[in-house]
């Protein structure tokens, strides 16, 4: 009965966000797009012409945001995003889907093959473990996703392109903005206004990346 009272609750509030229904009014398929919105008219992380990487891809709103802005020129998108998620993401113009697991490497051969000898410009990671409740291990998961993210931008990013992060502001968090300081020349801890307060979710944004000694 508490479990049925809970879920009706958050249905409720979830229904009555106004990031919801602005959502559901300007055609994103997840609140989770304007908190992207929100970094990026503060950081200016997105032009035409780039190639994005989203991983954790679904339902696909980050990359719906990146390509609107990214903007189109003769019926095309000014620019590419590859989308990686465990979990299907519908179709949409100006993205590659690659469904499967970041973690894997098989996963990762057939993103290579995918980006071939190119380099990105931004890479997006809105990716977080499944949580047990247990604050040692799902810290460990949570910095395991990000140098997974770390590695792959060491290897792709472009020298002056930005990598986005979600994590968690709790028991490891200062482990994984140290990480950033080493790699990146400038980062930025992000908490959007669309990002629930009550949830300890923050994105680090770091910058430049610093040669590999």
């Amino acid at each position: 009965m508490a479990k049925n009272r809970f879920n009706r609750n958050w249905m409720n509030a979830h229904l009555s966000d106004s990031y919801v229904k602005r959502a559901r009014k300007e055609g994103y398929r997840s609140r989770a797009a304007f908190k992207l919105q929100e970094i990026d008219e503060d950081a200016r992380l997105f032009k035409s012409g780039q190639l994005v990487v989203d991983l954790g891809a679904s339902p696909g709103s980050w990359s719906q945001y990146v390509i609107r802005k990214m903007g189109r020129e003769k019926g095309r998108t000014k620019g590419e995003v590859i989308g990686i998620d465990l979990l299907p993401v519908d179709e949409m113009e100006g993205m590659q889907f690659l469904q499967g697991d970041f973690r894997e490497e098989e996963t990762l051969i057939r993103l290579r093959q995918m980006l071939g000898d190119r380099k990105v410009d931004v890479i997006l990671s809105d990716m977080a473990p499944n949580l047990s409740g247990i604050a040692v291990a799902d810290a460990a998961s949570m910095e395991d996703l990000v140098d997974m993210t770390l590695d792959f931008a060491r290897e792709y990013l472009k020298p002056g392109g930005a990598v986005l992060v979600k994590c968690f502001n709790g028991q490891g968090y200062n482990d994984i903005l140290g990480k950033f300081r080493q790699t990146f020349t400038s980062v930025s801890p992000k908490k959007p206004g669309a990002s629930r307060s009550q949830s300890s979710e923050i994105y680090l944004l770091g910058r430049g990346l610093k040669a590999i000694r």
